[in-house]
């Protein structure tokens, strides 16, 4: 796929309002609300007029004797009574009556009927009466798949809805500015899905750059790529130390939102190792293919940042985004070497497969040159990170106020971003024998800690900077759960876009 191709495919489906069901339609989604003390059964989330009473009561009577529940992510395929216009009404459970005010939950709900539904090309939902944006959100991830390097011997033969129709009341401008903005972000995550899902060997360092480029220039965003030889020239040891035993050189991608009147610039680095093998201290051969998913946090980045573009928001925002593959070769680093980041400071390479924090430190101190007032850098970072957390929960460290408001705003918007702390006894550990700095302590206590720790080090001092852990998040690796399938998820392109418009509106 070329970089147009790459930036012109359709990622998830067309999401519209509607205030009623038609003969287009194939499927009707609705909300089913689990029983409270004193209920005879789960109910129904309808809006105004969508349905009559007889048609719901047929749809509840159907859901109790298959013994639907309404429990969260619980799905329910029935009937569609003979007086609507649908073939097959799916129930999709919600928890508790409480649950209507969490929009997770939605989000969630949404996702796990839009995977239930290969087949029905339309649909209706009812779950926009609860959080018309969760709803939105959720119908667009759960629908997402990556088929590009299939062929026709395995491509699907069922496909996901190609329409989803948001049940409304009245089809208001808050609802649609609702809807615009929930499908800008839920396209950008996709977008990060797909960067995440393209095999190492399509993407790699100067491929991922152009398909940036090109992405982000119709984004209408400023863009500067340096390549090998401009990085060793501008001294880029980071960069050029861990893509120095690849045969596809690194890269170096900058994004600009420049937008008017902004009083505010926010900083955005991601690591982008497009395949890591760790180098000479290679990995286990066990799980490598995983490795794909390094350039997780760059992927995020540029899909934030395209975001924020589309969104209009009104904060500069400026990425620096690293690319390298790390391969071991005769070229390669070695454990021992001593590199010499941008900006002058040397590190000694203890552990080759530490590396991402190599090429995120010349990044940083890159970014840093802008006087940013906030600073995120975004990394799958540290198997520490999901020892400490799980596969699930991304890790937030840095500077304790920003870090705290990052972890709370990654929280309401689903990604459950928690906050961690860096003690100042970890510091000692990161001496080196010769040079400024180790890149890894001599023990495997605190990695994830650690790993922030050194980063910290390239921050400008009264910066307020936070760095997000998703080593795991980034990629599932097990089944498929709500609007999450496998492989690449997005993470955390929700929290950096919510924080960006949150930096925003704090006149």
């Amino acid at each position: 796929m070329s970089a147009n191709d790459f930036s012109d495919r359709i990622r998830g489906p067309r999401i519209d309002l509607t205030t009623a069901l038609s003969n287009d339609d194939d499927a009707l989604i609705v909300g089913l609300i689990a029983a409270g003390e004193g209920d005879d059964g789960p109910s129904l989330l309808l809006v105004d007029d969508l349905l009559d009473d007889e048609a719901a009561e047929q749809i509840t009577a159907s859901l109790t004797a298959l013994g639907a529940k309404g429990s969260a992510g619980e799905v329910t395929k029935v009937p569609a009574p003979a007086a609507l216009p649908v073939g097959i009404v799916l129930a999709v459970g919600l928890g508790g009556v409480a649950h209507l005010d969490d929009a997770e939950k939605v989000r969630q709900a949404a996702g796990a009927a839009m995977r239930a539904l290969d087949g029905s090309a339309r649909v209706v939902s009812t779950l926009s009466a609860a959080n018309l944006r969760a709803a939105a959100e959720g119908a667009y991830l759960g629908a997402y798949r990556f088929d590009e390097v299939r062929s026709a011997k395995s491509a699907p033969t069922e496909l996901p809805p190609s329409t989803v129709l948001l049940a409304v009341d009245a089809k208001t401008k808050q609802a649609k500015a609702d809807l615009d903005h929930a499908v800008i972000v839920a396209d950008s995550v996709a977008i990060a899905r797909d960067f995440v899902n393209t095999p190492p060997n399509i993407l790699f360092p100067a491929e991922f750059a152009e398909r940036t480029r090109v992405l982000a220039s119709k984004a209408g965003l400023k863009v500067e790529i340096l390549d090998d030889v401009e990085l060793a020239k501008s001294g880029y040891g980071g960069i050029i130390g861990v893509g120095q035993g690849s045969s596809r050189k690194p890269r170096l991608v900058r994004l600009t939102h420049e937008a008017k009147g902004a009083e505010r610039t926010v900083a955005l680095v991601g690591k982008g190792i497009t395949f890591d093998t760790g180098g000479i201290s290679i990995k286990p051969a066990a799980g490598m293919d995983h490795m794909t998913s390094d350039m997780g946090g760059a992927a995020a980045v540029i899909a934030s940042t395209i975001a924020a573009a589309r969104l209009d928001v009104p904060v500069t925002v400026i990425a620096t985004v690293p690319m390298a593959e790390n391969m071991p070769s005769a070229t390669a680093q070695r454990p021992g070497d001593v590199l010499t980041q941008y900006g002058g400071t040397t590190v000694e390479v203890l552990n080759t497969d530490a590396e991402g924090r190599l090429i995120l430190a010349d990044a940083i101190v890159r970014a840093c040159e802008d006087e940013p007032d906030f600073l995120i850098d975004t990394a799958t970072l540290t198997g520490a990170q999901m020892v400490a957390l799980g596969t699930r929960t991304p890790g937030v460290l840095g500077t304790e106020d920003f870090r705290d408001r990052v972890a709370t705003i990654s929280q309401s918007v689903g990604e459950n971003g928690w906050p961690m702390p860096l003690p100042d006894e970890l510091r000692s550990d990161l001496d080196s024998r010769v040079a400024d700095l180790a890149n890894v302590t001599n023990h495997r206590w605190g990695g994830m800690l650690s790993a922030a720790m050194f980063l910290r080090e390239f921050v400008a001092d009264g910066l307020d900077w936070a760095h997000i852990d998703v080593a795991g998040p980034a990629f599932n690796t097990g089944g498929p759960w709500g609007y999450t399938g496998k492989g690449g998820t997005g993470v955390p392109v929700r929290t950096i876009v919510a924080v960006i418009e949150d930096i925003a509106g704090a006149k």
